[in-house]
């Protein structure tokens, strides 16, 4: 028998590689001789560096880069185990996480830490990269990432302006010549699950600028300095990329990548699949095992569970999934490729309990699956 172990992280709690070292184990007591295939999993969130590290014998490379105030910090990104392909995620460097709530004003955070990790997988010989772009503090378009690669802005006078989306304001000129010449042997792909544009209503200002520290009016400022910024990207490097879908995406670091380093956008869980080469593994498998912390209804809009099922039906392989917990009208899953889902829970606990004791709650779980698949009928 062959399983295919392949979760997300039970975020707060184990890293995919260790929720599927758990179902291993699982499923071990009741079968030695069980074929288990683990592929951690991420959607191209939290966690995605460290699951495709553990997915491909990678390592981790860690590093001191600016962050979205520009004081030092310790961040880290992942070289894959080809040797190549680095995978970063830009809340590393540019995250919100990383600001206290007072210190978040997107007038001036930067993305250059962003740029700094992209400039030091250059340097380590990746002409690959993955570039996660969820969480964001930023509202800058990505001219601070841009910056640290070597492209400057200038403002009238002929100054460079300053770093966040309220200098965007000033700015009159983008040259491109000392734009990081390695960037053009490399291919970069951004894991983008929003299809916002930069600017306007449904744009990177008004939909994320409030959980970044915005008020109304400083939206929609912010929203006039992208459109002016966007304007001028546009003239300068000739891709309309105020309109793009997901152009506005981690405060308009979408648009920033799509044109300083011509990055494609993709689907976080597509990037990931494709990366760790799941469906490969999954060929000949008798059942997927996959979960996450919570499964409900949201779980088939894109989430990582829901990706790994999507493969696993082209095979016709059962799926069953292990969570944390399992949320409202969570059944629409059996729909959507799932055989059944299971809670880690086995009786009244807190959460704080539950995620203490994860990794032998999942162990559990995953040995009582198998025992009812291994009843002889």
């Amino acid at each position: 028998m062959k399983v295919v172990v392949s979760p997300d992280s039970f975020k707060g709690s184990m890293s995919a590689k260790e929720v599927a070292d758990a179902v291993e184990r699982g499923i071990k007591k009741v079968d030695e001789s069980i074929e288990v295939i683990k592929v951690p999993m991420a959607d191209g969130g939290e966690g995605t560096v460290q699951s495709l590290v553990d997915a491909t014998g990678g390592r981790i490379v860690k590093l001191t880069v600016k962050d979205p105030l520009m004081r030092d910090i310790e961040s880290f990104y992942g070289i894959l185990g080809d040797g190549k392909t680095a995978v970063i995620e830009m809340a590393a460097a540019s995250g919100l996480p990383l600001l206290k709530k007072e210190e978040r004003n997107p007038l001036v955070t930067t993305t250059y830490g962003t740029g700094q990790l992209i400039k030091h997988a250059l340097d380590m010989g990746c002409r690959n990269i993955i570039m996660g772009i969820g969480g964001s503090a930023t509202n800058d378009g990505g001219t601070g990432m841009a910056a640290a690669l070597g492209v400057k802005f200038f403002d009238r006078e002929g100054n460079e302006i300053g770093f966040g989306g309220g200098s965007l304001k000033d700015l009159d000129r983008i040259d491109i010549s000392g734009l990081d010449e390695r960037i053009r042997e490399s291919t970069i792909v951004a894991a983008c699950d929003v299809d916002n544009p930069l600017v306007g209503p449904g744009g990177a200002s008004y939909i994320f600028g409030p959980q970044k520290g915005a008020d109304e009016k400083m939206v929609e400022f912010l929203d006039k300095n992208l459109e002016h910024y966007g304007n001028i990207l546009e003239k300068t490097m000739g891709i309309p990329v105020v309109n793009c879908p997901g152009a506005g995406a981690a405060g308009g670091l979408g648009a920033g990548l799509m044109a300083f380093l011509n990055a494609e956008l993709k689907r976080g869980i597509d990037i990931v699949i494709e990366t760790s080469g799941l469906e490969e593994k999954m060929k000949g498998a008798d059942l997927v095992i996959t979960g996450e912390g919570m499964i409900d209804y949201q779980t088939r809009f894109g989430k990582t569970p829901y990706g790994v099922a999507k493969i696993a039906a082209k095979y016709n392989i059962p799926v069953i999934a292990i969570a944390g917990g399992i949320g409202k009208q969570a059944e629409e899953l059996y729909e959507y490729g799932f055989n059944s889902i299971f809670s880690i829970v086995d009786r009244p606990m807190t959460l704080d309990e539950a995620m203490e004791r994860g990794s032998l709650l999942v162990e559990n779980t995953a040995e009582r699956i198998m025992r009812v698949l291994k009843i002889n009928p």
